[in-house]
């Protein structure tokens, strides 16, 4: 193809060849003769165990039980562009092919990571070479494509020349433009329930056309569950797994906890810094913490800490909770997080762990008042909404020559002069109520001391008048 302005931006060498397949003609096949291409005995098991329909689909049932959208919108081959997000190993590539599978339709399927503007032409000019084939175009990891790649799909999307499949692990967002984004369903896939895997793991187990049934090795219901729960809701990585264990036991074994083990020592925590992982993580930890559940609360902070985020990240939001919603119901909670916070600073991992257990521990147990919160608010909602109040005269500065012959703060009345240091003062031209205590921890007090010097100023006040 000839070079254009938006082609050096990327990749000058020749396109890679695009994966294309045609499900009209599709039969039941072995793996060795699939004429398709799609399922070779050379393939990973979790490839060749991909479900041929939407109904093989296992622990999406939010989006494809019978007779919600996404299968309506199949079974009548009436949907538009399609948007599924979700973990690793929850289905996306597999309800694409299926949904090709099912609709006749030819597939094109490019990896975001490996495409380039060239090959994109190339895929929807010959699209539009064969409209009465209804290309299906998918990409993996749509969110690798920058907004220039983006927005050369949209006018083919935009006149039905394809229909757009796109999977991604990232939040569709920030990572696919809007107008894409407004010309596509978009379906939330959930990582797998354990139950699901271990019930696809059983069947890979005996499937000798597809799975490992002809090495004849055996597990038992147990094994097969631990395995599913280590793999975190991904089924591709359990399939994987499971693979490995069967071909590394001579046939007819049978695979104990022993081979398991192994697995276990090796789980690694599914967790993206600066991905949605982190923020949804944190935002899980922060709602244990202000709901006072300290299992909860330490269960996410584990993770975060497992999945290799930054000590003082944490320490930060501790610091934030402390005044955000424990407040003054219990004072000590904002000096204790910043000692928290300075702690990681410069102790470190692993010993700062201590400190941030002891940190939230503190956070998730002490009473919780948010009335420092609303009364920032409410102070900013006057500042914004009412007539910016001058400050009173008897309240100005006295300092310098100038003020004093003015008469700044003639008036003031010192408050260690009274009782309880009540004057009896008016401290707002027009007083406002910002600040309601609640009843919670210290603050009961606060709201006692509170009332007590309301009635004070209100006596003063009448002995004035």
């Amino acid at each position: 193809m000839p070079p254009d302005d938006q082609t050096s931006l990327f990749a000058e060498e020749p396109p890679p060849p695009s994966r294309e397949y045609v499900f009209a003609e599709r039969r039941p096949t072995t793996n060795s003769a699939s004429p398709d291409g799609l399922r070779r005995a050379g393939q990973p098991l979790a490839a060749r165990m991909r479900p041929r329909r939407l109904s093989e689909v296992v622990g999406q049932e939010h989006i494809l039980k019978p007779g919600s959208l996404l299968p309506r919108l199949v079974a009548q081959n009436r949907f538009g562009s399609l948007l599924f997000y979700g973990p690793p190993g929850s289905g996306k590539t597999s309800i694409a092919e299926a949904i090709a599978h099912e609709t006749k339709s030819r597939f094109v399927r490019v990896n975001a990571v490996m495409s380039n503007v060239a090959e994109l032409r190339e895929i929807l000019a010959a699209a539009r070479r064969l409209p009465e084939a209804g290309t299906i175009l998918f990409i993996d990891e749509l969110h690798r494509f920058n907004k220039s790649q983006q927005d050369l799909l949209l006018p083919d999307v935009e006149e039905g020349t394809v229909r757009l499949i796109g999977a991604t692990t990232h939040n569709p967002g920030f990572y696919v433009n809007p107008p894409l984004l407004s010309r596509s369903h978009l379906f939330r896939l959930e990582p797998l329930p354990p139950a699901a895997i271990t019930g696809v793991l059983r069947a890979a187990l005996v499937d000798v056309e597809r799975g490992l049934g002809a090495r004849g090795v055996t597990a038992d219901d147990k094994i097969l569950a631990d395995l599913a729960v280590l793999c975190d809701g991904d089924l591709r990585r359990a399939l994987n797994a499971l693979e490995v264990l069967v071909l590394g036991l001579p046939e007819r074994a049978v695979v104990t906890t022993a081979e398991l083990e192994v697995f276990a020592r090796e789980r690694r925590i599914r967790y993206d810094a600066d991905e949605d992982e982190h923020y949804d993580t944190i935002s899980a930890f922060i709602k244990s913490c202000r709901g006072g559940d300290p299992d909860a609360a330490m269960y996410w902070l584990a993770k975060m800490l497992a999945g290799g985020e930054d000590p003082r990240f944490i320490a930060r939001r501790l610091v934030i909770l402390a005044s955000e919603d424990v407040g003054l119901a219990d004072p000590q909670a904002l000096p204790l997080a910043v000692a928290a916070h300075h702690a990681c600073d410069f102790i470190g991992l692993p010993e700062a762990e201590l400190t941030l257990a002891h940190a939230t521990l503190y956070i998730a147990t002490a009473p919780k008042s948010n009335s420092a919160t609303i009364a920032l608010g409410a102070a900013h909602r006057a500042l914004k909404e009412l007539p910016v109040q001058t400050i009173p005269a008897a309240l100005r500065s006295k300092s310098g020559q100038a003020n004093k012959r003015i008469g700044q703060g003639k008036d003031y009345a010192y408050s260690h002069d009274f009782a309880e240091n009540v004057s009896g003062q008016d401290y707002l031209e027009k007083p406002l109520t910002l600040y309601t205590p609640k009843t919670s921890g210290a603050e009961v007090a606060i709201a006692e001391r509170l009332a007590r010097w309301r009635a004070l100023k209100m006596k003063l006040t009448a002995k004035k008048a």
